[in-house]
């Protein structure tokens, strides 16, 4: 079989703890599934992505409009991070059944739906159905999520973090573009007579539906089925030594018989040293984001930053979350995926360091808010493409959702705590506790190094 170069298996090339490529991995015909397939993930992110801006800046303001209440202002981003914790395990077992198509395209439909109860609220003042509408726009955040996974699923080992890191990438346009849609919004509201508010969602909506039908029309062979059928293929041609297995690709739409069951993933997490090392990095990771984001802009605002410096720090953070992960992902497939979530842990107390010590400077909290943003990404791409890596691939939508599933309600918890310990040991001493959370990840690094 033919290797092109985007896919190339030289030893030189791969990173000493990955495992080699497969041979059907280098087979041209794979390459070009895997491209396509990074582009329509890609494409899905920017205009679903959009959707999950729109529920970050304006869905609070929504809230407190429809409900009259600040409380319901929280409440609301409270929903909307339960809907994308529910509903990580179950978006993961429909994968593992039918494919990351039918997941990702059910996951993307069910957000556009949860957005469209949402205008049906605002012009309602309805409270129930902004409950409901919040927690199935959240789903929104957990597929945008899950869909990096999809871009491992036939990448070569040594391509495997940078194919990830893409998906990642793209969801920048959409985290850009989201919180500035309350003027276009608020345009396409008086035209179809709607709350002001309520045309932003409008065009979430339509964003997520059209991530929808692009994911359900285009990604098509299904990677995970197709990378199934090929695993299939090659162990059938290993027990049956001489014989030539039929080409996988030629049967994708029919189901893989070797499916995983979450128990077993769940098991594999606990006997699998690599994959609960990659769980706990990115889990902690993202709690640890979560906690100091959460509170930057009350600790710059109580120091008297404006919301415009409020605004640009926190611009500057999510540039550091997703700008650069195409160059964390080429970092990972060099170095190894191990030694960048390594890397990640020191950006993280850099990052609380800066910030720890700011005491209202805005240059210090800007540099510490980018680093902390930065020190996700490692975690983020290193660690979901080492998560992959080490998990065999029945057992890894099931496996992947546990992990999204957990970094949603372990994050939630931390953010919530984070307010509290403000209040008690200061914003310098929630830093101090967020570098506390980079032990047990440098702990479990030791161990892994220890036991090689």
């Amino acid at each position: 079989m033919s290797t092109p170069d985007d896919i190339s298996t030289k030893p030189e090339q791969a990173s000493a703890e990955q495992p080699s490529a497969q041979p059907w991995q280098a087979d041209a015909r794979v390459a070009a599934v895997q491209r396509r397939t990074v582009r329509v993930l890609s494409a899905a992110q920017i205009v679903g992505g959009v959707g999950v801006g729109v529920a970050v800046s304006i869905g609070a303001l929504l809230a407190e409009s429809v409900a009259h209440s600040e409380t319901y202002a929280g409440l609301a981003r409270t929903a909307m991070t339960a809907g994308a914790a529910a509903v990580g395990v179950p978006l993961a077992l429909v994968a593992q059944r039918d494919g990351r198509r039918t997941s990702l395209s059910l996951g993307w439909l069910v957000a556009a739906v949860g957005g469209a109860l949402l205008v049906g609220a605002a012009v309602s003042r309805s409270i129930p159905l902004l409950i409901v509408g919040m927690l199935l726009f959240g789903v929104g955040s957990a597929t945008n999520q899950q869909s990096r996974y999809a871009a491992a699923d036939l990448a070569a080992p040594h391509r495997r973090a940078q194919a990830l890191s893409i998906v990642v990438w793209s969801t920048t346009i959409g985290s850009v573009i989201g919180p500035n849609l309350a003027d276009p919004g608020a345009a396409v509201a008086s035209a179809l007579n709607l709350p002001r508010l309520a045309g932003a969602f409008v065009l979430a909506s339509a964003g997520m539906a059209l991530a929808a039908l692009l994911l359900w029309g285009l990604m098509r062979p299904d990677p995970l089925m197709l990378s199934l059928r090929y695993q299939e293929a090659e162990e059938r041609q290993e027990r049956e030594a001489g014989t030539r297995a039929a080409a996988a690709e030629t049967d994708v739409a029919q189901k893989p018989r070797s499916t995983g069951t979450l128990r077993a993933g769940l098991r594999h997490l606990r006997h699998s040293p690599r994959a609960a090392f990659a769980f706990t990095a990115v889990v902690l990771a993202h709690t640890v984001m979560a906690a100091v984001m959460t509170m930057t802009p009350v600790s710059m605002a109580q120091h008297g930053s404006g919301l415009t410096v409020v605004g640009i720090t926190v611009s500057g953070h999510l540039l550091g979350m997703y700008a650069f992960s195409p160059v964390v992902g080429w970092l990972a497939d060099r170095i190894g995926h191990l030694p960048t979530v390594v890397a990640g842990q020191a950006v993280f107390l850099v990052s609380a360091a800066l910030s720890g010590m700011g005491h209202g400077s805005v240059g210090l909290m800007m540099a510490g808010l980018f680093l902390l943003g930065l020190g996700w990404s490692f975690n983020l791409v290193a660690g979901s493409a080492m998560l992959s890596e080490a998990t065999p691939a029945p057992l890894r939508p099931g496996v992947q959702g546990t992990t999204d599933t957990a970094m949603n309600v372990v994050a939630a918890v931390g953010a919530g705590l984070a307010g509290p310990l403000m209040s008690w040991i200061g914003f310098g001493g929630l830093n101090a506790v967020a570098a506390v959370l980079v032990l047990p990840v440098l702990a479990f690094w030791a161990l892994l190094v220890r036991a090689r």
